[in-house]
């Protein structure tokens, strides 16, 4: 998945945060979203109670191994951001410490973190929210595409929550995360889907979706888009659901859910700031 960060701006009531936004909008850099929000939510209503929320949030997430992953999971949970047991489970099945760079300490702090090739890991949070917002559209015996795939972590929880007998396709443009994502995907507890065949890791321009596999029940892209890429919206299956950023500077993420009949339905679930869905050549840039 590619970039995004929490942008400070108050809305609604979230889930089981008191006096908190039920939608925090993200914001994206390299660094911190936590240490973002500690220096800038106390600026807001109610940015007190935020700003003690999250400084315990990222405490929260410290550890290693088992540790590490159930209280980043208790957390998120705590903080209502995850409200699925089935969410809960996949997210402390998969290591998501195999999916960081080697020798991070911060694993499990609610926090994006620098991949190389001007990509990030998403922070705990983000990968939370994709997987609620997809849940449904995630059973057993279900098609997904991961655009932007990155290390492959949300991609194998995605193959977790459809099993065996469903198929999930990531795509990334970079080879060498590919490369990346297939070996850290080897080590975790999704190696038997990745051997059997239903877990699958491209190269390819994500944008134009992975037709072999298609349709798909769930669809998600991690970078924003200007619009939403027809080949994707071709791909979605009668009855799916796609979650995708969309805009410039000012980007939502979208959710499209495509009725039995074709049409389409979208709504904003939250503001949010990406890094732009674009070629390969583009997002290196000077790499």
């Amino acid at each position: 998945m590619r970039a995004e960060v929490l942008f400070p701006r108050l809305t609604t009531t979230y889930g089981r945060f008191y006096c908190a936004p039920r939608r925090l909008h993200r914001y994206n850099n390299s660094s911190s979203s936590s240490q973002f929000l500690k220096l800038n939510l106390s600026r807001f209503s109610g940015g007190l109670c935020l700003l003690t929320a999250f400084f315990h949030m990222e405490q929260y997430h410290s550890g290693t191994g088992s540790s590490g992953k159930k209280a980043m999971v208790e957390t998120l949970e705590r903080f209502g951001v995850i409200s699925s047991k089935r969410v809960g489970q996949v997210m402390e099945t998969l290591d998501r410490g195999l999916f960081v760079p080697v020798g991070s300490s911060s694993a499990y702090v609610d926090t994006p973190m620098p991949i190389g090739y001007n990509a990030t890991i998403s922070a705990p949070h983000m990968h939370a929210t994709c997987l609620q917002l997809l849940e449904d559209k995630l059973q057993p015996g279900m098609r997904a595409l991961d655009v932007g795939s990155g290390t492959g972590y949300l991609t194998g929880c995605f193959a977790l929550m459809v099993g065996d007998e469903g198929r999930v396709v990531g795509v990334d443009h970079i080879p060498e995360l590919v490369d990346m994502s297939i070996k850290n995907i080897e080590k975790s507890v999704a190696a038997s889907l990745l051997k059997k065949g239903s877990l699958s890791l491209h190269v390819g321009d994500g944008r134009k979706g992975w037709q072999e596999f298609a349709p798909y029940d769930a669809i998600h892209v991690g970078a924003a888009a200007s619009k939403i890429p027809q080949p994707l919206l071709d791909q979605l299956k009668p009855g799916g659901r796609m979650v995708i950023p969309l805009g410039t500077y000012l980007q939502e993420l979208k959710v499209i859910d495509k009725s039995e009949d074709g049409s389409v339905k979208v709504h904003t679930e939250t503001s949010v700031r990406y890094v732009p869905l674009t070629s390969r050549d583009e997002q290196l840039g000077g790499f």
